[in-house]
């Protein structure tokens, strides 16, 4: 069998087309010498002449004259075949199982995925919005987004952005029930208690000049759904822990504003999740790259 390299074949089919190596060589951006071996290089592969050589042009031989029409066939299925695969990393197809957190997908995910979509019409999305811990086997979930790089080492997790949480609440509340001005303060107010599982996340960390506090609060209102959380928190009723992503829209609309912000809170980094590096599709990669952008042109807007 012969190997013959693709470059060879391009130059002899471009010197065939000018009648020359000089031409041939300077659309290829090489050196005159360097195409004159490269044919050289060709007949000696192939065990014959492919031009009869003159002072001033290049003509084709016999064999030459036969090779030709195969060498621009072969090129040609090529170069389709890689067009093809260019156009697979672009035009992504199939179903994209993916499950995320109820407050990022009703409010930030679903105007996103509606372009995403619209760039890849051949691509389906089947979205499971829920707080609960996806399992990847049960649940048919080819990615999931959640705040905070899971424990479970045998997961790939790809970073989408660093954020934190704040302490927010609407004017209203403010208006109503004032503005604390520690973390001390809010065992004073009424805070909407976010649960996952059977936990209830009802001890609040702060960090002020290196110094670490944890804080319990109570209030009247308990959700297992952050956007019910979310939605409680823009209408009045609370204070509530949430990450800035979740919040920016509102936070620059002024229907919330951020609380203690002298206080650090804990991170709220967002992470694409997958089972296994077999589920990395190019699907999953360009989602990957959308959140991305997306999330950190939010962020610094």
């Amino acid at each position: 069998m012969i190997f013959m390299k693709l470059s060879d074949l391009d130059l002899f089919i471009r010197t065939a087309d000018n009648g020359n190596i000089t031409s041939a060589a300077r659309e290829l951006d090489i050196s005159p010498a360097a195409a004159s071996a490269a044919i050289k290089r060709l007949e000696l592969q192939l065990g014959c002449s492919l031009f009869i050589r003159s002072t001033r042009k290049l003509r084709l031989t016999s064999a030459g004259e036969r090779y030709l029409p195969h060498c621009r066939r072969a090129l040609a299925e090529l170069m389709d075949a890689q067009q093809a695969l260019e156009q697979d990393k672009t035009q992504l197809s199939g179903v994209l199982n993916i499950s995320v957190s109820s407050d990022f997908g009703r409010n930030l995910l679903l105007p996103w995925l509606d372009e995403f979509m619209a760039q890849h019409p051949q691509l389906s999305i089947s979205l499971n919005a829920s707080d609960s811990l996806s399992d990847f086997y049960h649940d048919r979930v080819d990615v999931a987004l959640r705040y905070g790089k899971p424990d479970d080492s045998s997961l790939v997790a790809f970073p989408i952005c660093e954020t934190e949480r704040i302490i927010c609440a609407s004017p209203l509340y403010i208006e109503r029930h004032g503005r604390p001005e520690r973390p001390e303060d809010l065992a004073d107010h009424n805070c909407l208690l976010y649960l996952l599982g059977n936990r209830t996340y009802d001890l609040w960390s702060f960090t002020h000049n290196q110094a670490a506090m944890k804080i319990r609060v109570q209030g009247n209102r308990i959700c297992n759904d952050a956007d019910l959380v979310h939605r409680w928190a823009v209408s009045g009723q609370g204070i509530a822990l949430k990450s800035r992503l979740d919040m920016t829209l509102d936070l620059r609309a002024g229907k919330v504003i951020e609380l203690l912000s002298g206080y650090a809170t804990e991170p709220a980094n967002l992470w694409l999740i997958c089972p296994n590096r077999n589920q990395i599709t190019p699907a999953v990669l360009m989602f990957r790259d959308m959140l991305r952008q997306r999330c950190k042109a939010l962020l610094e807007n």
